[in-house]
């Protein structure tokens, strides 16, 4: 009898062990055709393609749960209220030729940001809830679907990553144009008019922080500014680039394999459109590190081919200006800039916009 329970045993523990390797192998496929489609987003780069590319990056870490018909028409809604907002609330007095991308921009700030109300009757009915900053797993280490789009459109709270993603998402669905723009462990938005210049949209706090307040108070050396790490617009084809390095994080914290090669692919397919691409250049570092770690364990002659590599990476970042923010640090950031009052006078940098 015994020996029948511990038989039963044994081949329940294998059974769970071979749908479990079926299933990571289900998934790590899952991950190869949409590092593919990423892929071929990004050459195409499409006026649309960074939506896609957000969705796939999303959807894949989700075990294709996700609705991609309930996503776009999600996206639709809120672009349709953009453009009534806008509507019913017409910005006077700005007579430049790029008024109309000003007044879908600053109605996309309002929908984000604000509480929107319509009449009925006359009663003011509530029909969109701003979008609000969530301070809990902000990095996602708990749960990466906290940094989603798909998420935020359903609990209303985001991030640095997510919240700007949308303002852009909107932003191409309207034929508008902005920028991303990268600082130590953040992501904002530039956007350029012809009457004032660049200037800088925070969805953190809603606010419009020159560039001098963002580099006094975001941890940021001169010399990455100069180089172009930070503070510098990306390309509609960049941003798209960002959503494979999405993937490759996706697929660490799911799949936890550094030595198949996939997580590097990312990288270096985002480095191939980004090359200064901060994010892509650290998590390729860190992960040849553990590469290189293994390695050594195991006494392969690969081990200082890879250490090599890893350490040419790592000056090449103090080279560009990268200095590490640690988390209580960028949490001290974020509690600032919610206290911070801005003025919405922008910093010309002289930038033109990709």
């Amino acid at each position: 009898m015994r020996n029948s329970f511990w038989i039963v045993l044994i081949c329940l523990f294998n059974s769970i062990h071979i749908v479990q390797a079926q299933n990571i192998s289900v998934r790590r496929a899952n991950y190869d055709t949409a590092f593919m489609v990423i892929k071929k987003l990004i050459e195409n780069n499409a006026p649309q393609g960074f939506k896609k590319a957000v969705f796939i990056a999303e959807n894949v870490y989700a075990d294709l749960q996700l609705d991609y018909f309930k996503f776009d028409n999600n996206i639709y809604h809120l672009s349709l209220l953009c453009q009534k907002w806008e509507a019913a609330n017409p910005i006077k007095n700005y007579n430049y030729p790029d008024s109309n991308n000003l007044k879908i921009n600053y109605a996309i700030y309002n929908v984000m940001k604000d509480t929107i109300r319509m009449m009925v009757g006359d009663i003011p009915e509530i029909i969109n809830y701003p979008y609000t900053y969530n301070f809990n797993d902000f990095f996602g280490h708990q749960d990466w679907s906290n940094m989603f789009v798909s998420k935020l459109l359903v609990t209303h709270k985001g991030n640095c990553h997510s919240l700007p993603y949308l303002y852009k998402i909107l932003a191409d669905e309207l034929d508008a144009s902005c920028w991303l723009a990268l600082a130590p462990n953040h992501i904002y938005i530039k956007n350029r008019c012809k009457k004032s210049g660049w200037y800088n949209t925070e969805l953190t706090s809603g606010g419009f922080p020159i560039d001098a307040w963002i580099m006094g108070s975001g941890y940021i050396p001169l010399e990455a500014v100069q180089n172009g790490i930070y503070m510098d617009t990306l390309s509609n084809q960049q941003a798209i680039a960002l959503c494979m390095l999405d993937l490759a994080k996706g697929y660490e914290h799911e799949i936890r394999n550094y030595e198949d090669g996939f997580i590097l692919r990312c990288c270096d397919l985002s480095l191939q459109y980004f090359p200064l691409n901060i994010q892509a250049m650290l998590l390729k570092a860190e992960t040849l590190k553990r590469i290189y770690t293994r390695q050594k364990e195991d006494k392969q002659n690969k081990a200082p081919e890879t250490y090599a590599q890893m350490e040419g990476i790592y000056v090449r970042l103090t080279e560009l200006g990268y200095r590490e923010m640690p988390e209580k640090m960028y949490l001290d950031w974020l509690q600032s800039v919610n206290k911070e009052k801005y003025s919405d006078q922008s910093m010309q940098t002289g930038r033109k916009p990709k």
